[in-house]
């Protein structure tokens, strides 16, 4: 059955019928849609909260809280 036939077929129905499918084929794009961003949402942040802590940031803690520990003694 071609698209065409099926839109035909779907007009002769009645228009509670009709209502009814349009609800079903909107849940069901709702679903493949919202499911489809989830996983591509999800796979953006991936890595976002990765904490690279390298030698040079330690140091400049350290170098920091001597230099407060020093100024209020």
């Amino acid at each position: 059955m071609t698209l065409q036939e099926l839109q035909k077929q779907v007009l002769r129905l009645p228009i509670s019928d009709r209502w009814q499918l349009v609800q079903t084929l909107l849940e069901s794009l709702q679903q493949e849609t919202t499911s489809g961003l989830k996983q591509r949402n999800l796979s953006r942040l991936q890595g976002v909260a990765k904490s690279e802590v390298t030698q040079s940031n330690t140091d400049d803690v350290e170098d920091y809280a001597t230099y407060l520990t020093e100024k209020y003694q």
